[in-house]
């Protein structure tokens, strides 16, 4: 979906409804721009999903365990790293 908007003189940019009510955005809502050659981009942030964290903690949890790490391994690298400071 293509539309034409403006910026006013202070930077911002009206989405118009159309697209704000396609992607479900609301008042309030953070985004993070990019621009690339010319190009910007506007990605809606959003709160991860509980199941991703726990994906992403079952990976985690099954390398550890692959490669021999314990709990202990981290306490120590983490006390290593503030002895650093």
């Amino acid at each position: 979906m293509a539309m034409i908007t403006a910026m006013s003189t202070r930077g911002q940019i009206v989405l118009p409804k159309k697209i704000r009510s396609a992607l479900n955005l609301d008042a309030g809502t953070q985004f993070i721009v990019f621009s690339d050659q010319g190009n910007i981009l506007l990605k809606p942030i959003t709160e991860p999903k509980l199941s991703d964290f726990e994906a992403v903690l079952k990976k985690a949890n099954q390398w550890a365990s692959e490669n021999g790490l314990q709990e202990s391994d981290i306490d120590d690298a983490i006390k290593a790293v503030r002895r650093k400071k």
